[in-house]
């Protein structure tokens, strides 16, 4: 019986092994073609393995060839703005959902949750539309206007306060604390683990978003990273600079890789709290 447990369990590992290594692969060939000398092509431009002397010289024409600091400062505009309203939206929506007693309550939250069904690409024609009759468009804020309210977020929230017990709020209520200092104070406090796993989807998924941001923003010096990377990539692909096109999706998905490498028990600690499977 132990020894078929170790070799299912050396099986196991194994398998998960290969598996690990099939989703790996794209980022590792990615990484090594990076910093691969000119020159390169064929079989040898298809390997993994590092058999050369490193350069960083793709990086530093990548870095020349398109305007990467520009497409940071508006991603980090885009998803800094569209985090900042939906902290504030799922925490007051879902402090109302959990807490308050109106009419409908229940018919109304399974209502909103329905906007997690509907997948994106669905609204683009209507939210384009809408964005074009109030002058929105070619606009960083027509970007982020339609994610200002998140059905995902304000389960989440809604999930998160309900767990917590009552006393709290009873005790901050007859201290006098007023609704809003409830929340400040106390919920969201106890409610950080919630809070950061949302971020941290919200942060990824608006980061990484291509289709929406390249139907609304038609203007070069509004573009995105990963629509400059798109048109960055147009460019070299003609000329199969595969390793300058490595350069440039290197510099896109590297902030998010290190901020995850430096803060992955962070990350990870705050989805096992928040109940996100």
């Amino acid at each position: 019986m132990n020894r078929r447990r170790r070799i299912l369990g050396a099986a196991l590992t194994a398998a998960l092994c290969a598996v690990a290594f099939v989703w790996a692969a794209p980022f590792m060939w990615m990484f090594v073609a990076s910093i691969r000398p000119e020159g390169f092509g064929g079989l040898r431009m298809a390997s993994i393995w590092p058999d050369f002397t490193p350069t960083l010289d793709n990086f530093a024409l990548a870095w020349e060839s398109a305007d990467f600091l520009l497409y940071y400062f508006n991603t980090v505009l885009l998803v800094g703005g569209i985090l900042i309203v939906q902290m504030v939206t799922i925490m007051l929506a879902g402090y109302a959902f959990a807490r308050l007693d109106f009419p409908f309550k229940d018919a109304i939250f399974y209502a909103f949750l329905m906007q997690l069904m509907l997948v994106p690409p669905i609204l683009i024609v209507p939210n384009l539309s809408t964005l074009v009759t109030i002058g929105l468009n070619d606009n960083l804020i027509g970007v982020m206007a339609p994610y200002f309210a998140s059905a995902f977020g304000v389960f989440l929230m809604r999930q998160s306060f309900k767990s917590l017990p009552k006393d709290y709020e009873d005790a901050a209520i007859i201290d006098g604390c007023a609704w809003y200092q409830l929340i400040w104070h106390v919920l969201l406090p106890l409610s950080r683990p919630a809070l950061v796993a949302f971020g941290i989807v919200s942060v990824v998924f608006h980061w990484n978003e291509f289709l929406w941001p390249l139907m609304v923003i038609s203007s070069p010096e509004k573009q995105v990273l990963t629509v400059g990377l798109a048109s960055f990539t147009l460019g070299a692909e003609g000329a199969s600079e595969w390793g300058l096109i490595a350069a440039g999706t290197v510099l896109v998905a590297l902030p998010l890789l290190v901020t995850f490498v430096a803060f992955q028990r962070q990350f990870v600690n705050s989805f096992v709290s928040s109940g996100i499977k």
